[in-house]
C-alpha cells in the first residue's frame, strides 16, 4: 500500500521522526552542548589556584564558582521549560549561547570574587542551562527508533570535552593568565550559538501540509459530485482562518505541564533519581584525595580521573546501542536500574582498596557503570513521559536534582573532615545508589504488574508515554472525527440515494421478469420507484 496522497483529498500519514538526515547534525550539536554543560564547571577548576592568589580567598570560596554553575544548570530547569514551550528551542538556545559567552568574557574583567560569582557562576551557568535542556528536547524530536543510540552518543560529549577542556585550560593559563583564559573560553562558548542555529524545528512545514490536506479532504466528503468539489475547496479555503482560530485554545501548549505528576512512572523516576544524585558524584570528587591519602603520588592520582573519562567515552555509546535493541528497549527502565546497581556495588566493593592497582580496577568498573547511567537517564525519562511532555518533565526533574546536588557532595566533605575516613563515605555513597536502583526496579515491576491487571483506557495516549508517531496519529484521528461530525448530513443523503437506487433496480428487475414494461402514463410513479433512472438522477443531482 502506498502512502496517501494529500493532493487527492486524503489525509497524509502521521509525521514520523526521521531517525537520520538532518537529525545527525542535531545530534552533533547536542554532543557539543552536553560536553560544555557537564565538563565546563569542572574544567574551570584549573584556574582556582590563580584566583586564590589574586583575590586572597580560600579554596572553598573559589569552589563556589563551579557549584553555582551546576546549581544554575539544574535549578533553572522549570524556567527553561517555560521558555521552550513559549518561544521554541532554537531562540532559547541562541540566547543561552550569548549569555554563556558573555558571562565568561565579563568574568575576565572582574576585580573581586563576588563579581566572579555573578558572571562566571550565574550568567554562564544560566546560559548553559538554556542550551542543555532544549538540545535534549530536539534530540527526542528527531529520533525515535534510534533514540537510545542518539542519547548515548550525545552523552559521550561530557567525557570527551572533560578530557580536552582541562588540558586546554592549563595551556591557556600558562600562556595568557586566568583573565586571558576566561576571555578565550568565552569565545569558545559562542559555539553554543552555532549548535542552537542548527536546531531546525521538524513539524513546521508538516503542519501546513496537514492543514491543506484536511481542507481538501473535507471538501471532497461534502461535495463528491463532479465539479462541485472544486467549488467546495474554494469555500473551505475561505473559512480556513476561522477553523484555526477555534483550534488554537484547544491545541495551546502549557508553559509548564504539572499533569506529569499524575504519571506514576514519572514519580518513581523522580524519587529514584533524587536518591541516586545524593551518592553518584561523591566518589569521583573524593577519589584523588583518597588516593593521595593512601600514598599514591600526585600525578598518578590525577591519572585516575583520566581512566574514568576514557572508559566513559566508549561506555555511553555502547550502552545506547544495547538499549536500542528490540528486546531490550521495552525494558529500558530495568537496564537503567541495573546500571545504578552496578555503580553502587562498585563503590561499596572498592571502599577498602588500599593500593594503586585496586584503585585502577575501581576506575575501570566505575567508568563503565557511570557511562551506562549517563547514557540511559534521559532515555528512560523520554520513554516514560513522551516527547510532548518531555520539556516540562526534564525541567522539573533537574530542579529536584539541584537539591540533591547541593546536599550530597557537601555533606560527604563534612563527614570526611569529621571522621577522617574515606571508607565510610564510599560505603554511604554506594548504599544510596543501590537504594535508588532497588527502588526503581521494584516500583516499576509493581506498577507494570498492576497495569497488566487493570489495562488503561484505549483513548489515553499519554498514559504510557507514547512516541511522536502515536501522538501524531491521535491528531489525525481527531481531525477525521471532526470532519465526519460536520458532514454527517451529506453522508446520510448519499446513503439514502444508494438505498433508493437499489430499491429501484430491484423493482425494475421484477417487472421486467414478468414481461411488463413501464407504462407511459405512470411516468412520475415509475421514476420514484426506479424504472426511469435517468430522470431520477437528474432530479436528485439538481
Amino acid at each position: 500500500m502506498g502512502r496517501p496522497d494529500p493532493e487527492e483529498g486524503q489525509l497524509p500519514a502521521p509525521v514520523k521522526p526521521p531517525d537520520g538526515g538532518w537529525g545527525w547534525i542535531v545530534l552533533l550539536g547536542c554532543f557539543v552542548i552536553t560536553g560544555f554543560s557537564y565538563a565546563f564547571p569542572k574544567a574551570v577548576s584549573v584556574y582556582f589556584k590563580e584566583l586564590m592568589k589574586d583575590f586572597h580567598v580560600g579554596y572553598s570560596d573559589t569552589a563556589w564558582i563551579s557549584s553555582i554553575m551546576l546549581a544554575m544548570l539544574y535549578g533553572t530547569g522549570p524556567v527553561c521549560s517555560i521558555m521552550v514551550n513559549q518561544f521554541g528551542c532554537r531562540p532559547v538556545m541562541l540566547i543561552g549561547g550569548l549569555l554563556a559567552s558573555a558571562g565568561m568574557i565579563l568574568a575576565s574583567f572582574t576585580t573581586n570574587i563576588i563579581e566572579l560569582y555573578l558572571t562566571a557562576g550565574v550568567l554562564t551557568g544560566l546560559g548553559m542551562a538554556l542550551n542543555f535542556q532544549p538540545s535534549l528536547i530536539m534530540l527526542g524530536t528527531y529520533f525515535d527508533k534510534r533514540r537510545p543510540l542518539a542519547n548515548g552518543l550525545a552523552a559521550a560529549g561530557s567525557p570527551v570535552f572533560l578530557s580536552s577542556l582541562s588540558p586546554l585550560g592549563q595551556v591557556l593559563l600558562e600562556k595568557f593568565g586566568w583573565r586571558g583564559g576566561f576571555l578565550i573560553m568565552g569565545g569558545l562558548l559562542l559555539n553554543c550559538c552555532t549548535c542552537g542555529a542548527v536546531m531546525r524545528p521538524l513539524d513546521m512545514g508538516m503542519k501546513r501540509k496537514m492543514g491543506k490536506a484536511q481542507d481538501k479532504y473535507e471538501a471532497k466528503e461534502m461535495l463528491p459530485i463532479g465539479g462541485k468539489s472544486e467549488e467546495g475547496i474554494s469555500t473551505t479555503d475561505g473559512t480556513k482562518k476561522g477553523k484555526k482560530a477555534k483550534k488554537k485554545p484547544k491545541k495551546g501548549k502549557k508553559l509548564l505541564d504539572f499533569s506529569i505528576f499524575s504519571n506514576r512512572g514519572f514519580i518513581i523516576y523522580t524519587i529514584s533519581k533524587f536518591i541516586l544524585v545524593l551518592g553518584l558524584f561523591v566518589p569521583p570528587i573524593l577519589l584523588v584525595n583518597y588516593a593521595k591519602d593512601t600514598g599514591v603520588p600526585d600525578t598518578e592520582a590525577a591519572f585516575l580521573l583520566s581512566i574514568i573519562g576514557f572508559i566513559d567515552i566508549f561506555a555511553r555509546p555502547a550502552c545506547g546501542m544495547v538499549a536500542g535493541l528490540k528486546w531490550v528497549r521495552p525494558h529500558v527502565a530495568y537496564l537503567f536500574s541495573f546500571s545504578m546497581l552496578f555503580n553502587g556495588l562498585t563503590d561499596i566493593c572498592s571502599a577498602r582498596a588500599s593500593n594503586y592497582t585496586g584503585l585502577v580496577i575501581f576506575c575501570v568498573f566505575f567508568g563503565i557503570s557511570y557511562g551506562m547511567v549517563g547514557a540511559l537517564q534521559f532515555e528512560v525519562l523520554m520513554a516514560i513521559v513522551g516527547s510532548q511532555k518531555f520539556s516540562s518533565a526534564i525541567g522539573l526533574v533537574l530542579l529536584i536534582e539541584a537539591f540533591a546536588v547541593l546536599i550530597g557532595p557537601p555533606s560527604a566533605g563534612r563527614l570526611v573532615d569529621a571522621l577522617k575516613n574515606y571508607e565510610v563515605i564510599f560505603y554511604l555513597a554506594g548504599s544510596e545508589v543501590v537504594l535508588s536502583a532497588l527502588f526503581l526496579g521494584v516500583a516499576s515491576y509493581c506498577c507494570l504488574n498492576r497495569g497488566k491487571k487493570e489495562p488503561p483506557p484505549e483513548n489515553n495516549p499519554t498514559a504510557g508515554g507514547g512516541s511522536d508517531t502515536e501522538e501524531a496519529e491521535s491528531d489525525v484521528q481527531e481531525a477525521e472525527e471532526h470532519s465526519s461530525n460536520n458532514h454527517q448530513p451529506a453522508h446520510s443523503t448519499d446513503n439514502a440515494m444508494v438505498a433508493a437506487n437499489e430499491e429501484a433496480n430491484h423493482v425494475a428487475e421484477e417487472q421486467s421478469g414478468e414481461g411488463g414494461g413501464c407504462p407511459a402514463g405512470d411516468g412520475e410513479v415509475l421514476a420514484r420507484d426506479g424504472c426511469n433512472a435517468d430522470q431520477m438522477v437528474e432530479r436528485d443531482s439538481f
